[in-house]
C-alpha cells in the first residue's frame, strides 16, 4: 500500500482534482492506521470482507456524491508511472463514447513481462488477460480497443456508469470486470488501452478452491444475464460439452464440490438473475449480440485451464464453432 499511494501522490496530474478513497475490507494489518496519516485520503473501514465488487461499489457511490467525472479503480498491489493518470484522462476526453481506459499493466518485479494489455472474453464466458507473461519487447504507441478492461487498474467514465452501474454485488469477486465490460459494450460504449500509460502489478496467481467456485459460478451468471435467449440457444451445445469437461476437470483437481455448489447457487438465485436479465435487455442494451461478439474470442487462453487437450483439440473446435455461429447470429 505505501508504494501504491506514493505513486498516486506523485502523478503528473493536478492533485487538487484528485479525491482519493480507500476501501478497507477488514484488513488485519496496519493498513488503516497508516492511511489515516494522510488527511487527503478518505478511508472507509468495513467490519468484514464484503468482497471486491461491493467494496469498489462503495467507492463509486462516494464518487457520485462528489460529482466526479471519472472513477479510477486501482488495486493496492500496484505502482503507477508518473504520467499514467494524465494519459488515461486525456484519451477518455477525446471521445465521449469511450467509457473505460486501461493502462498497460506490467508485472512487478518482472517489469519486462505483461500482466494485461486489455482482457478477452471467450464466447462461453471464460475470461483471460491478453498477452499474459509475454515480453514487453514490441513498443506500442497508439491506443487500441479491447474487449474489456482489467479491474486492477482502470479509468471509468461516471456518466457511462450512470447507465450501467459499476459491479454486480452478487459476484463478490472474479468476473466483476468481465460483467461490467460486457454491459458497457451492450450500452454502446468503447473500451480502450493506452499502452503509454503504465501500471506495475504485484500479481500472484492463486489456486484456492474458493477461487474456482467464484470463477465458474460467476462465468455462468454473466452468460445467463447478458446474452439474448436465442444466442444462449445457439451456444448451448458447446456450453453443455464444456460443462461436462469442467466437471471432470474439477473432479481431477479436487474442487468438484465447489463446482456443484455453484450450480445450486444459480438455481436458488434465479429470481435475481431474471431481474438483472430484464434490466440488461430493456434498460441498458443499445447494440446487438452480433456487434458485441466481434470483440469475443473462440479460444480459451486461461492459466486456470491450460493443458494440451485444450490447446490442440478443444480450442480449435471451439474456434470453428464460434466462427460458424457468428455467421448465423444477426440479432
Amino acid at each position: 500500500m505505501p508504494e501504491c499511494l506514493a505513486s498516486v501522490f506523485d502523478q503528473h496530474y493536478l492533485q487538487s482534482l484528485l479525491k482519493i478513497i480507500v476501501i478497507d475490507n477488514d484488513s488485519s494489518d496496519s493498513t488503516v492506521s497508516y492511511l489515516r496519516q494522510w488527511p487527503q485520503v478518505k478511508v472507509v473501514v468495513n467490519r468484514k470482507n464484503l468482497g471486491f465488487a461491493v467494496a469498489n461499489n462503495q467507492g463509486y457511490y462516494l464518487a457520485k456524491k462528489q460529482e466526479a467525472d471519472y472513477l479510477f479503480l486501482l488495486n493496492q498491489d500496484t505502482v503507477l508511472e508518473k504520467n499514467c493518470l494524465q494519459r488515461l484522462v486525456t484519451l477518455a476526453e477525446k471521445n465521449h463514447k469511450i467509457a473505460a481506459v486501461q493502462p498497460k499493466i506490467l508485472l512487478h518485479p518482472e517489469k519486462h513481462l505483461i500482466n494485461s494489455l486489455g482482457n478477452c472474453i471467450n464466447f462461453l464466458g471464460f475470461a483471460y488477460c491478453d498477452k499474459y507473461r509475454a515480453k514487453d519487447s514490441q513498443p506500442l504507441v497508439d491506443p487500441f480497443e479491447v474487449t474489456y478492461a482489467s479491474g486492477a487498474a482502470c479509468l471509468l467514465r461516471m456518466s457511462a456508469l450512470e447507465q450501467t452501474d459499476l459491479f454486480d454485488p452478487r459476484l463478490f469477486m472474479y468476473h466483476d470486470d468481465v460483467d461490467l465490460g460486457w454491459r458497457l459494450r451492450l450500452a454502446g460504449y468503447r473500451i480502450m488501452v493506452d499502452p503509454l500509460a503504465v501500471v506495475y502489478h504485484k500479481y500472484t496467481f492463486g489456486k484456492g478452491k474458493y477461487k474456482f467456485y467464484y470463477l465458474e459460478r460467476n462465468r455462468l451468471l454473466v452468460l445467463l444475464q447478458n446474452y439474448r435467449l436465442l444466442t444462449l440457444v445457439i451456444f448451448l451445445p458447446p456450453l453443455v460439452l464444456m460443462e461436462a469437461g469442467m466437471l471432470l476437470f474439477a473432479l481431477k483437481n479436487g474442487w468438484l464440490k465447489e463446482k456443484i455448489k455453484g450450480y445450486f447457487w444459480l438455481l436458488s438465485h434465479w429470481p435475481s438473475i431474471l431481474s438483472q436479465r430484464l434490466r440488461v435487455h430493456f434498460q441498458i442494451r443499445k447494440v446487438s449480440d452480433r456487434e458485441v461478439l466481434r470483440f469475443f474470442s473462440g479460444a480459451i487462453k486461461s492459466e486456470e485451464l491450460k493443458n494440451p487437450l485444450l490447446v490442440y483439440l478443444v480450442n480449435p473446435l471451439l474456434s470453428l464453432y464460434f466462427w460458424l455461429a457468428k455467421k448465423i447470429i444477426f440479432w
